[in-house]
């Protein structure tokens, strides 16, 4: 039996889930924003050191203007609800993706959040904000370039990672019946087991989460070896 120690999840079906309800999509996202809180302390529960989520891709900018406004407002009213609770509990806050294009209050809000929890152990909750792989790789590629590195390895490369520093991803979960990766991790993921669900994020309890964590458990990891020889 594997242990489990970095989780990153895709928080898809927001918007989906609130149509079927014949609501705005802010509401899905809101109640998405509620399972952020229910998962992480799911999380602490079950002994994980890291939970990665997706909260917005380098695309997401794609979407109307309303959307992305309200999705920009969003991480103060998490943080407003339940940053003192998460603190509390040992929850230590971090960002990966490129936050300069992140609107300034945006910016302030999540990085008031990462000071004041620096100094917790017991979890990393970690928002992709900004955040598309292939930036990543693109931005690192040219962090190496400007500081002359001679001979990159894969330890040299993961350097300059935004996810240096952090355990390998071991499980991936998408919500919301998709079964893509949506330039989300493409080099952590390599030999992470992958997890889908049919329920949209809304609805991803922390029984389905305990649930996607026994498959894992129960999976054969060889990461390109045999272990039967």
């Amino acid at each position: 039996m594997d242990s489990i120690n970095h989780i990153a999840i895709i928080m898809d079906g927001n918007g989906r889930w609130a149509k079927r309800k014949q609501k705005e999509r802010s509401v899905g996202h809101y109640y998405g924003s509620e399972q952020v809180r229910e998962i992480a302390l799911a999380s602490l529960d079950l002994g994980i050191k890291a939970l990665t989520l997706y909260a917005f891709s380098t695309e997401n900018w794609k979407r109307p203007q309303k959307e992305i406004d309200y999705l920009m407002m969003l991480p103060e009213v998490f943080f407003k609800k339940f940053l003192k609770e998460l603190n509390e509990k040992g929850v230590r806050i971090m960002t990966i993706g490129d936050l300069t294009p992140i609107p300034l209050k945006t910016r302030k809000v999540m990085e008031r959040a990462v000071e004041e929890t620096k100094h917790n152990r017991k979890l990393i909750l970690n928002f992709a904000l900004n955040y598309g792989s292939r930036d990543e790789i693109i931005r690192a590629v040219n962090q190496i370039i400007q500081d002359d590195v001679e001979t990159v390895s894969e330890d040299t490369f993961e350097l300059y990672l935004d996810t240096y520093g952090l355990d390998p991803i071991d499980l991936l979960i998408r919500t919301g019946g998709e079964q893509r990766l949506s330039n989300y991790l493409l080099w952590q993921l390599a030999y992470s087991e992958l997890v889908f669900v049919d329920e949209a994020w809304p609805d991803f309890t922390r029984k389905i989460f305990v649930q996607c964590i026994d498959d894992f458990k129960n999976r054969n990891r060889r990461f390109g070896g045999l272990n039967d020889v």
